[in-house]
């Protein structure tokens, strides 16, 4: 079997810092990590010098709707494929794409593309080019309040319809991950009684719930909040709405859009002093102008326009972003935050909310070989996946 040894300077697992360490490969998988004297190499195996390099595990993105020119939504694979090879080069391994409101038959048309290719088979070292895997679909709507609804289109926003969800899930064909939804909204519990029941993440977001109707969902088993202060019922001492809820219960993760743009210093503060790093996750919610120029981008099935690398729609609403994971976790260590604990915010912790830790976001035996190499200012000088016979050069 083809082994390979890679030796770093250091590693992040993220749990653990490493001085002088390796990670030893076979076949897209980690069969053993530690410090570079403890670990026997198994005789044959090619070694690999990372030099000066951090290693850590590739970033799990579970919440972005594109990159390099594409959306998630476009039925054509080549698209998709772009995708993939562009969150890899900022060190995006994984991710859960993530659909915005259409019409029923849009969004059906888009999760059986979406779904067809996260069952396409895919063998190590099929991929001359690192590109990140797909592990599900995370619906975005169209359960979602109008009050709240950021700028997915009115008039396909829809009530808590089991029927409708079952639509969808169907469309998925086993794909489905998560579900955002608007607490609420008459039906919506029963509607995360049946998601938990089909094995779904359901997601508080673009939501006007009270404190008491967050509580409720959180109490049938909500877990997750959705780009946690955009989209929301503002806090206020006298009526702390959906965001007392989420700030105060440590069952629920709550992602965030370190971009500098959708939410303020103080307020991802804030959000760390009350989640602490082990329950916050970072998220791109990344569109189709990621890693492109400025211009007109497609955000679902609707246009979007992107200045100075921020992305608005036509009425001039944040519509997405153009964050990719290695920014958000150097935003982060920026406000103090320990290189571990920034990395386990895009690692282990969104591996964990999804209950993949074991495979995904951490380096251990056993997991998948998806790793990202950071130089001394800690952006992305290159990326294995676990398809890939060794690392390439970002």
């Amino acid at each position: 079997m083809s082994q390979i040894a890679i030796r770093a300077r250091r590693l992040f697992t993220p749990a653990e810092e490493i001085a002088g360490g390796v990670v030893v490969v076979e076949e897209g998988r980690i069969i053993a990590v530690g410090r570079r004297d403890a670990v026997e190499l198994p005789t044959g195996a090619r070694e690999y010098d990372a030099g000066q390099w951090t290693l850590a595990p590739g970033f799990v993105d579970i919440h972005i709707h594109g990159a390099g020119g594409h959306d998630v939504m476009e039925t054509d694979p080549s698209a998709l494929t772009r995708v993939e090879e562009t969150i890899a080069r900022y060190g995006t391994t994984s991710y859960v794409a993530t659909t915005v409101t259409a019409s029923p038959e849009d969004t059906c048309r888009s999760l059986e593309a979406l779904a067809r290719t996260a069952k396409r088979p895919r063998a190590q070292g099929d991929s001359a080019r690192p590109a990140a895997e797909l592990l599900g679909i995370h619906f975005e709507g169209p359960f979602i309040s109008p009050a709240r609804r950021g700028v997915h289109p009115p008039e396909w926003i829809a009530s808590a319809s089991l029927e409708l969800y079952g639509r969808l899930v169907a469309a998925a064909r086993g794909a489905a991950r998560i579900l955002t939804l608007a607490p609420e909204m008459p039906g919506a519990l029963e509607l995360v009684d049946r998601a938990l029941a089909d094995g779904l993440v359901v997601a508080l977001g673009h939501t006007n719930a009270t404190y008491e109707e967050a509580i409720a969902a959180i109490e049938r088993g909500a877990r997750h909040a959705v780009h946690v202060f955009n989209a929301m019922r503002p806090f206020s001492h006298r009526d702390t709405g959906v965001l007392g809820a989420v700030l105060t219960r440590p069952e629920v993760t709550a992602e965030v859009i370190a971009d500098g743009v959708h939410v303020d210093a103080p307020a991802l503060q804030l959000l760390l002093a009350a989640k602490g790093t082990e329950r916050v996750i970072l998220v791109s919610d990344a569109t189709a102008a990621t890693g492109m120029p400025d211009g007109n981008y497609r955000l679902g099935t609707f246009e979007v326009t992107v200045s100075g690398g921020i992305c608005r729609d036509a009425e001039g609403r944040l519509a997405g972003s153009t964050l990719t994971l290695d920014r958000a976790v150097r935003r982060m260590t920026a406000l103090g935050v320990p290189l571990a604990e920034a990395l386990r915010m895009a690692t282990l912790n969104p591996a964990r909310r999804l209950g993949i830790e074991s495979r995904k976001g951490a380096l251990a035996p056993g997991a998948d070989a998806d790793l990202v190499f950071l130089d001394d200012a800690m952006n992305v000088a290159a990326v294995m996946t676990r398809r890939m016979p060794e690392p390439a050069a970002c």
